[in-house]
């Protein structure tokens, strides 16, 4: 199911929520014009490699241009490739700039990079002795899922299923939609402990724990920011 968009207009313009996909592009323009041994270099540097981050949290000094702790928010802007950019692109422009609305922008920055960073910890805890870099911008975005089914569960997503030459439509509510996802990384993320699969981090796939664990964090964090409150108590927060 690939959602084109939704039915919730917003009373703001989300530059917050533009300023962040142009530099999640940018970045990987960057990452696309180096050569692939200065990439690889380039990506176990500024990406998150758990058993590295395992040693800093210990007191081991790596002597790296960029801290391990650092790599928490830099890896949130880069990428694995074209569709891995362009899926988490969507999802952020379609449902960021509601919770952008709610939250104002700099409350809204604040609750982006700090869900991002949770969800690597997320994944950093499930495997901290992978030494394969975990990196995109999928559990900051899963956050925003997370604070956006809470706001606004009934709002239509309009999506379609691709079925070989067939593309059908649907509508369905925001938390039919989004919670069947954050299911879907709950379950796979639970399928790839202590058993041997091609799922997760560690055969390099999908980082199902830190969708899972942005997007309850996103729940968490949201309301605490203000995500229910009336404007008027936000207008000081750049609303």
């Amino acid at each position: 199911m690939v959602p084109i968009r939704d039915n919730n207009p917003t009373t703001i313009t989300p530059y917050v929520t533009y300023g962040l996909i142009a530099a999640n592009v940018l970045a990987f323009l960057y990452e696309a014009n180096l050569p692939p041994q200065a990439l690889n270099g380039f990506l176990h540097l500024a990406a998150v490699v758990p058993r590295e981050l395992t040693l800093s949290f210990g007191g081991v000094s790596l002597h790296q241009p960029v801290p391990e702790w650092a790599t928490l928010i830099t890896s949130q802007f880069l990428h694995g490739g074209f569709l891995h950019l362009a899926g988490n692109m969507l999802f952020l422009w379609i449902f960021g700039n509601n919770v952008e609305d709610k939250l104002g922008h700099a409350k809204y920055l604040l609750f982006y990079l700090s869900c991002g960073v949770l969800a690597s910890l997320t994944q950093w805890f499930f495997a901290q002795d992978s030494s394969i870099p975990s990196l995109g911008a999928s559990g900051a975005i899963a956050g925003v899922l997370g604070a956006y089914i809470l706001r606004f569960p009934n709002a239509e997503v309009l999506g379609i299923v691709p079925l070989g030459f067939f593309f059908p439509t649907f509508r369905v509510p925001a938390y039919f939609f989004l919670g069947f996802w954050f299911l879907e990384q709950a379950f796979y993320g639970l399928a790839s402990l202590q058993t041997r699969t091609n799922i997760g981090m560690e055969s390099g796939g999908i980082a199902y724990w830190a969708h899972a664990g942005g997007f309850i964090f996103g729940a968490i964090l949201g309301p605490l920011l203000g995500l229910f409150n009336d404007k008027s108590q936000e207008e000081a927060w750049y609303q």
